[in-house]
């Protein structure tokens, strides 16, 4: 009974915090980049809502997708005053690199993440992806990009500069590791802001994709893993789609270089559940990512 209760009372909050997630505003919004964003050689159509009434829904409710997004934005969410407790994250939603899935994997995460005392930051990123053969490297210019700004108005907004991570879903997924394991800028410095550190203190990946080489058995070769990889989170479905092994390979590398991470395997799932919450066990992610932020004293309060 006692295991019911506890489940009920964690699905009534995710659907609480989604349904508030619709609803809010973010505190502040700014643009990426000061000026045209690195490498843009050409205009796209219009940013816009992809969605249409016979894609597909997650745990019975649409998803906002957007697309062709050429002004990255950063959508700052803080919790309440009470509950802040400094620490941020910097959410990247998932979409392929072709859309963004943004309140799925966006300002429902930012909610979640408020709920627990986490100032949510949703990173709007370039999509679709610019270079078919990387696929990526916009989407880590502006990952990078957004860490190094986000420590650059931590005063500003209320942070803890030693408490910047990231948390991204499938493509975003993929973005977010990139980012963290990433040692070089990659892209030439803009502004100030771009002599901080671009790599976050902590990183959750959810159903990452993007980071195996073409057998699927190993990581590709550009997925460096070294000892000053920050720590991770790291949650799949074992019938996703998109190879679990993403999210196995990278922690049995992390482990080897002695990097402190949490992986969580689900037997069933697929992909893209967010966290919308279902009869699936993997849906309750965030709790046991809850658990995780606050063995590591993520979030204490100052």
């Amino acid at each position: 009974m006692k295991r019911f209760v506890t489940g009920s009372l964690v699905a009534i909050t995710l659907v609480l915090i989604a349904e508030f997630a619709r609803g809010v505003d973010p505190t502040t919004t700014i643009n990426l980049w000061p000026g045209k964003p690195p490498g843009e050689t050409k205009a796209l159509p219009p940013e816009a809502e992809t969605t249409k009434p016979t894609d597909q829904k997650i745990a019975g409710k649409p998803v906002s997708r957007i697309g062709n997004v050429s002004i990255p934005t950063l959508a700052v969410y803080k919790p309440k005053k009470e509950l802040d407790t400094g620490a941020a994250a910097i959410v990247c939603p998932g979409g392929g690199h072709y859309i963004l899935a943004y309140d799925l994997e966006g300002t429902e995460v930012a909610a979640w993440l408020n709920s627990i005392g986490v100032t949510g930051i949703v990173l709007k990123y370039r999509v679709p992806a610019r270079e078919p053969e990387k696929r990526y490297r916009a989407a880590v210019q502006d990952g990078q990009r957004a860490v190094s700004l986000v420590r650059s108005k931590a005063k500003e907004w209320g942070l803890d500069g030693k408490r910047i991570g990231m948390l991204g879903f499938s493509a975003g997924g993929e973005t977010a590791a990139r980012t963290a394991l990433t040692p070089e800028r990659t892209y030439d410095a803009v502004d100030d802001a771009d002599k901080l550190s671009s790599r976050p203190d902590f990183v959750v990946l959810v159903y990452p994709g993007g980071l195996l080489d073409k057998d699927g058995k190993k990581l590709r070769d550009d997925v460096k893993v070294t000892r000053a990889a920050p720590p991770m989170f790291l949650a799949h479905a074992g019938d996703d789609k998109v190879n679990p092994e993403n999210s196995v390979q990278l922690f049995l590398a992390l482990k080897r270089v002695g990097v402190q991470a949490d992986l969580h395997v689900y037997a069933s799932g697929g992909h893209g559940f967010g966290l919308r919450p279902t009869d699936k066990p993997c849906t309750h992610w965030p709790k046991r990512c809850e658990e995780w932020m606050a063995s590591r004293g993520l979030l204490l309060k100052p």
